[in-house]
Order: structure tokens, then C-alpha cells, then sequence
């Protein structure tokens, strides 16, 4: 935010009554200026500096809202130029083209590609969510049956890639609360296809060649009164898309050119041929910047190294990547099978998950929140210790699922052994080897049921 915690606490009612969430209007405003809580979230603010607030906050690249069947797409909203300064906001959205033209058979398949590519990884949904409905057939009421399946046959955004205003008002109406993009706008269509877009207030994305034209047309736009605004550059190319994309984040966060301060739409669909490639290019525009990225198709080999490549990209940097505290059942276990704990640092869960998987040995593996720190941290910062270990397991609801009383610790905090004993004195600590790549021989070799 633009403002800091002090000079927006003038602002502020001052009557500390922790509504909000946090005890008093000071930690409130120092929320708000770390970007960690919204100003909605103060009941008594007056408009008068409600309106203040956020004129002088506003980030310096507008966020976006995109209607979705479930959670509202935000894309825009960032702050700063490199992740390590603070963290990036809004991941982008991905967005699969089809178009009226296909048959059924294709579209049906294309539209369930949103749901079959849905994974999970560190206790998060990852998926694909914008449909990108391409008019080409010349049809309103052929495009309007389109966007009416896109509605119904999935939760994704929609994003009318048309200039045919009659074809968008049916679109539009087929798709109703849905409000999708209008894609694109542009200088010499302006008239045309801001009244629908005014009208519907449906959020559209401002196509031009040159920055100078993008300006203007931004302009026009906004004084028009429409405000949710996506930029297109019509690079389609990586070189220049690249160019455009600093070059469009520098400008709004640096020099602060409001004009130019909202969220982009790429285009790798249009860039090549080969999936491959497109996959690269689409990466490379992931890391620098995009707010939505369109794709030629959704395959699970290119898309889900994008997936995980965007959760990477997006998470605080001052945080470690964490999994959700719980138990793991991997490779179907049951009553007599193993039991082991660790600490909940994503990339140890991945380790010790996918060596106990290589064992192809069911086991119930017991995740301990940590904060995202290592087993070794943890233990050192006293957050993988016999008391708080012994008070998971108890409260974890393990003992219902296993007729034995046997727990496997990291070999790395052996020395917390006797204190579990004690925490846990109806169940047998089994000190495990240090290297996960050590599991399966310690299995074979110590597990007795």
C-alpha cells in the first residue's frame, strides 16, 4: 500500500474495539499497510475516510475480479516489481480457448478438461480457471449456446473473445452472473462495444499496438466509467511480450501512470504451434507478470508443471512452503499398518510421502504443523519436541485407526525418544533412520504388526 501504518491510523476511529480482528485501530493500520487485512473489515470507518483511504492506498495496478461458479477470480493488485521485495498478490489465471466452430465432442472435452485437471499438492486445489469462447462462426445464437454451456459445465470465468456486439449481448445474456470478459476492446470499435460493456458492467480487455494507443484507449475507457480493466498489448511474440510486460509494470508502479495500472492478458495460444513451447513461453510470461494467460489446449503434461510453477511463484517468499497438519494415508492403509510423524515443511512431506510410496508399504504418515520449518529447525526452535509431538498425536485421532501403539520418529530428533515415552506412555517410540531413502529397509526390517 501507498500509505503507511501511521498515516493511515489518522484516518482511522481510533476506538480500538477489535472488531477487525486485531486488538486495537494501530495494529489494524499496520495490518493494512503490510496488505494483510482489508479496510471493509473496520465497521465504524466513516465514508469520508473510506473514500481517502482508498484513493491514497489503492495499489498501484488496479485489481480485477473475475466472476467464477465459485471463489471470484482476483488478478491485479501487485505492489512491487521482484517477489523477494514483499510477495506477488494474485496469481494469474489460465484460460483454455475454445471455439464455436468445434463440435460437440470437442467442446464437451475441452470443458471437462476444467475439471480433470484438478490437482492437489501441500494441501492445495490446483487448477485451471477462465475459458477463453472464441466467435467464429458468425452466429449469435450459436455463440450464446456456447457460453451457456461454459456456464452450466463448469465454475470457470468466461472470456468472450469477440467484436461483434450482437453476439456479446447474447453471450453475455446466456452467461448471465457469470459477467465474463469482453475481449477486446479497441480504438476503433470503442463505441460499439463499451455501451454493452457500460451497460452490463462487465469487466473488458483493451487491445492496442503501442503503449501510446493502450494509453489513450485506457483513458477513454475510464471516462467512460468503466474501470475493470485488463491490458493487451498485441504482442505475439515472446520478445516483445516480455518487453511489454516490464515495461507496462514498471511504468504503474514506478512512475505510478495510473493510465497504465491494471493487470494484463497474454496470448502463448497465438505465439506457436508446439505445445511445448507454448508451455515455456507461457511460463516465462507467468514469471513476469501476466494476469491471465491464454492457452491452446490443457494437457497434463504441460499444464501442471505451469500449476505448480504458479504456486511457487505466489507464495510469500518470508514463509515457508507449508502442508496442512493432519494425517496422510498413502498406499492404502489400514488398522495394522505403520504410523510415522513429521514435520509439515512441504518439501520433507514430499520427500518422506513419496519414499513411503516407493516402499509401496500402507502406512499413516502424521504431519505436525511446524510453521514450515525442517525437522531439524523445528526440533531447534522448540516446535517438534516430545511435548507439542505428544500432544498432536493424542488429539490427532490416530489411536482410533490403529489396533497397535507404535510410533516412527524422525532419526534426526532421537534424543526426544524418552520424553515421548513419557508424553505417550501407552505407545512404543520407534526411532526411525535419519534419511527418508533409509525407510525402506527400516520398514522390512523393524515393522512387525
Amino acid at each position: 500500500m501507498a500509505l503507511s501504518g501511521i498515516e493511515i491510523f489518522k484516518y482511522l476511529p481510533k476506538t480500538n474495539c477489535g472488531k477487525c480482528g486485531v486488538p486495537t485501530c494501530l495494529a489494524f493500520a499496520m495490518s493494512l499497510a503490510a496488505g494483510k487485512a482489508e479496510l471493509t473489515a473496520c465497521p465504524f470507518i466513516s465514508e469520508e475516510s473510506k473514500t481517502k483511504l482508498e484513493e491514497a492506498s489503492a495499489p498501484p495496478i488496479r485489481p480485477v475480479s473475475i466472476m467464477t461458479g465459485g471463489n471470484p477470480l482476483k488478478i491485479g493488485g501487485e505492489t512491487v516489481m521482484f517477489r523477494h521485495e514483499k510477495r506477488f498478490e494474485n496469481p494469474p489465471g489460465l484460460a483454455i480457448v475454445i471455439s464455436d466452430t468445434m463440435n460437440d465432442t470437442e467442446i464437451a472435452r475441452r470443458l471437462k478438461s476444467l475439471h480433470s485437471h484438478t490437482y492437489t499438492r501441500v494441501g492445495a486445489t490446483l487448477k485451471p480457471e477462465l475459458v477463453a469462447l472464441k466467435y467464429e462462426s458468425g452466429d449469435s445464437s450459436t455463440y450464446a449456446a456456447l457460453a451457456a454451456k461454459a456456464k452450466n459445465q463448469t465454475d470457470a470465468g468466461i472470456i468472450l473473445m469477440c467484436q461483434d456486439a450482437g453476439a456479446i449481448n447474447a453471450a453475455a445474456e446466456a452467461c448471465d452472473d457469470r459477467k465474463p470478459i469482453i475481449c477486446a476492446i479497441t480504438l476503433s470499435n470503442l463505441e460499439t462495444l463499451a455501451a454493452p460493456a457500460k451497460e452490463l458492467s462487465l469487466p473488458v480487455v483493451a487491445h492496442a499496438d503501442t503503449l501510446d494507443e493502450l494509453t489513450e484507449l485506457t483513458r477513454r475507457l475510464t471516462d467512460l466509467g468503466i474501470k475493470d480493466i485488463i491490458l493487451d498489448t498485441g504482442a505475439r511474440d515472446l520478445k516483445k511480450a516480455l518487453a511489454d510486460q516490464v515495461g507496462l509494470r514498471r511504468l504503474a508502479l514506478l512512475k505510478k501512470f495510473r493510465l497504465l495500472g491494471f493487470p494484463t492478458i497474454v496470448f502463448p495460444a497465438e505465439m506457436t504451434d508446439n505445445p511445448i513451447k507454448e508451455s515455456l513461453i507461457a511460463s516465462a510470461l507467468m514469471a513476469k507478470y501476466a494476469g491471465i494467460i491464454v492457452l491452446s489446449d490443457f494437457k497434463g503434461e504441460t499444464l501442471f508443471p505451469l500449476l505448480v510453477a504458479r504456486l511457487n511463484l505466489y507464495t510469500d517468499p518470508q514463509r515457508p512452503l507449508a502442508t496442512a497438519e493432519g494425517i496422510y494415508d498413502i498406499n492404502g492403509p489400514d488398522e495394522n499398518s505403520p504410523v510415522a510423524i513429521t514435520c509439515n515443511f512441504s518439501l520433507t512431506y514430499f520427500i518422506v510421502s513419496g519414499e513411503i510410496e516407493n516402499t509401496r508399504m500402507p502406512a499413516h504418515l502424521l504431519i505436525k504443523d511446524t510453521e514450515g520449518l525442517s525437522v531439524m529447525t523445528a526440533w531447534a526452535a522448540g516446535k517438534f519436541g516430545a511435548d507439542n509431538i505428544g500432544g498432536f498425536v493424542k488429539k490427532s485421532g490416530i489411536a482410533e485407526r490403529v489396533k497397535h501403539r507404535k510410533l516412527i520418529i524422525p532419526g534426526y530428533i532421537a534424543q526426544e525418544s524418552g520424553g515421548l515415552e513419557e508424553e505417550l506412555p501407552d505407545w512404543e517410540i520407534m526411532v526411525g533412520p535419519r534419511e527418508a531413502a533409509h525407510l525402506l529397509p527400516y520398514l522390512k526390517s523393524n515393522w512387525k504388526p
